[in-house]
């Protein structure tokens, strides 16, 4: 079996665009508009914040009742990134 080795900078990059595919999947799932769905990173050394952008009509589907969706995608973004070290946060904006 032959193994790839990546540069840590390469491992980095890998890692954040698997949060930000899990966001998108996540919210595309959710909402009536998922052609509108897009997400965004901004790394700052060890945090990323990762954007959500959704349809302003699909804003209450996202966010759920008293937050309660949003808070659920953030943990599971959170516990997914936590296994590279590495700290998430998700802001959505309409």
């Amino acid at each position: 079996m032959i193994e790839e080795r990546h540069s840590m900078e390469e491992r980095i990059s890998m890692e954040e665009n698997h949060s930000r595919k899990l966001v998108e999947v996540i919210a595309k799932s959710l909402v009536d508009n998922p052609e509108e769905v897009s997400v965004t990173e901004k790394a700052e050394g060890r945090n990323v914040i990762l954007e959500l952008h959704v349809a302003s009509a699909d804003m209450g589907k996202v966010i759920g009742k008293q937050g309660r969706i949003a808070k659920a995608i953030r943990s599971v973004v959170k516990a997914a990134a936590s296994r590279e070290k590495k700290n998430v946060d998700v802001e959505i904006i309409g």
